[in-house]
C-alpha cells in the first residue's frame, strides 16, 4: 500500500527528478562508477560491489519501498532531454513523524555537471515538495565536511542555518571526519490533526 503523498516525479526548468524504477539501475551504477574518485573525499567507503548494476537495482527497490512507506524519498536527477542518464541524486532519509516531522538530506551531482546551479535547482524543487502540505515535513537536516565549500554554499543559498560542528561524525577517506550540521525549517508547517 502506498502511504506517501510525495510526487514520484518533479520537473524543473532543466531537470527531471524521479523516484524511478529498476530500469535505471545501469544508469545509476554508471553515475557512481564515473564519479567514484570525485565522491571519495566526501562519502563513506564503499565496496566494489556497490558499483554493479545488481547492487544498484536492489538499492532502487529498497528506495521505492521506503518511498511508498513514506520513510524516505530518493530522487534520481537527469537533464530534461536525457531522462535515462542519471547525473545526480537527492535523498531525504530517516523521515520521522510524531513530534519531530524531520528528515536528513543527502545529495550528489556528477562532477561534469557542477558549477551550473543544477543542484540548487534540484534541491529547491525537492525541498518544496518535502515542505508541501501533502508531505508536510517541519525540518530538514543536512551535514557537510567544513572543507566542502560547494556544499556549504548551496545549503547557505537555500537558507540552511548552521547548528554546530559534529566532531568525528563519519568515517571517510580513512579517518573520522568532522561535519558542520545545518537545518532548514518549514515556515508553512501545518500542525497535524492526529498528533
Amino acid at each position: 500500500m502506498d502511504l506517501t503523498p510525495a510526487r514520484r516525479e518533479i520537473t524543473t526548468e532543466r531537470l527531471l527528478l524521479q523516484a524511478g524504477d529498476e530500469t535505471l539501475a545501469e544508469s545509476v551504477a554508471d553515475f557512481h562508477r564515473r564519479n567514484r574518485r570525485h565522491f571519495a573525499p566526501w562519502d563513506p567507503p564503499t565496496a566494489d560491489s556497490f558499483y554493479t548494476t545488481a547492487t544498484q537495482a536492489e538499492r532502487i527497490r529498497l528506495g521505492l519501498k521506503a518511498f511508498a512507506e513514506g520513510v524516505g524519498f530518493r530522487y534520481w536527477l537527469s537533464l530534461s532531454g536525457e531522462p535515462a542518464r542519471v547525473i545526480g541524486s537527492v535523498h531525504f532519509s530517516q523521515v520521522s513523524r510524531g513530534a519531530f516531522h524531520s528528515c536528513v538530506l543527502g545529495y550528489s551531482l556528477d562532477e561534469l555537471c557542477q558549477g551550473r546551479g543544477l543542484m540548487h535547482e534540484a534541491l529547491s524543487a525537492a525541498i518544496d515538495e518535502m515542505f508541501s502540505p501533502q508531505v508536510n515535513l517541519h525540518r530538514i537536516q543536512a551535514a557537510y565536511r567544513p572543507e566542502n565549500k560547494r556544499s556549504a554554499a548551496v545549503l547557505a543559498r537555500l537558507g540552511f542555518r548552521p547548528e554546530g560542528l559534529a566532531k568525528d561524525y563519519l568515517f571517510i577517506a580513512g579517518a573520522w571526519r568532522d561535519h558542520q550540521l545545518t537545518a532548514l525549517t518549514n515556515p508553512m508547517f501545518n500542525e497535524p490533526a492526529d498528533w
